[in-house]
């Protein structure tokens, strides 16, 4: 497998390299849909998608296929998984979607590497359920698409670590060392394009459906729907370490403005520990006035 230690010369190149790698999956994956294969009679459409849909890179392995085979009246409505494993049907799906090349064994000599995919994997599996729960809050019209869209997210990023793994922890490195230096510009830096870019880029060669484009774009952040998927990305990504990123609160009032509901409703709907509440939610009455009386009586700047 061609590994990337120095990047190509520019965002085409980059697609080039991409668009003829061939992709890996998580080793779970691999084993999962091995497992459905010998139940074949007893799996259904919807089974195969629950498995896709815990592994970013199989999710555009299947939908890149099937932009191929769809005729194009059809193209922009495939934009889930489970159509397009219905449309693909169950046993072409297993029949044409191999997964003998796994993530683990591709990184086997890249333990950094190995670690930083899987953590992104992991985060973008959060991002994922954050944004189906929000969406059938919400009514949408497409759970599942909205889903997609958020596991697909960060999808350059995790190719990066899987084809670029050296480029990769350089960037991280640099973040680590200069807390101020924004992804994009570490990106340009490294790579000199921005993953942004590669990922619109990336939609465009392999045909993805102009409206899951739409959900992928942060540009569109108007559409509710765009909020919903960027709004569980940030989360999940600001919550992978725990729930004290300093950005929290600033996602916390977007998700309750989105969903149209209060701080202690989506403290408990994320499962916020306990011991931890407190720190996100606002003052009660009593602590207000009491604040207040005491800014009265020992000087606003002064209060204890």
């Amino acid at each position: 497998m061609l590994m990337l230690n120095q990047p190509p010369s520019d965002l085409e190149s980059w697609v080039g390299f991409f668009s003829n790698a061939e992709l890996p999956v998580l080793r779970q994956t691999a084993r999962r849909l091995a497992e459905a294969r010998q139940n074949i009679d007893k799996v259904g459409g919807r089974d195969i998608a629950n498995i896709v849909m815990q592994d970013p890179l199989m999710a555009i392995r299947v939908l890149a296929y099937i932009q191929t085979v769809s005729g194009k009246h059809l193209r922009s409505d495939i934009t889930n998984i489970g159509n397009a494993v219905m449309m693909i049907g169950i046993e072409p799906f297993f029949n044409k979607m191999d997964a003998s090349l796994s993530i683990e064994a591709m990184l086997k000599n890249e333990p950094q590497a190995l670690l930083g995919v899987l953590q992104v994997i992991r985060r973008a599996q959060r991002a994922s359920h954050y944004a189906h729960d929000w969406a059938f809050e919400r009514h949408d019209m497409n759970i599942d698409e909205v889903a997609l869209a958020a596991l697909l997210h960060d999808l350059p990023e995790i190719l990066l670590w899987c084809f670029a793994p050296k480029l990769a922890i350089e960037i991280r490195d640099r973040q680590h060392a200069d807390k101020s230096l924004r992804s994009a510009t570490a990106q340009e830096q490294v790579l000199g394009i921005r993953l942004s870019d590669l990922q619109l880029a990336l939609c465009t060669v392999w045909h993805l459906p102009e409206l899951l484009n739409t959900l992928l774009d942060d540009a569109n952040a108007q559409s509710p729907r765009v909020q919903n998927v960027t709004l569980a990305v940030n989360l999940a990504r600001h919550s992978a370490g725990g729930w004290k990123d300093a950005a929290l609160p600033d996602d916390f009032a977007a998700i309750e403005k989105l969903l149209h509901i209060d701080r202690v409703a989506l403290l408990n709907r994320l499962d916020i520990p306990e011991e931890l509440m407190k720190t996100y939610l606002p003052p009660s009455e009593e602590e207000t006035d009491a604040r207040t009386r005491r800014q009265q009586v020992f000087g606003k700047h002064n209060a204890p």
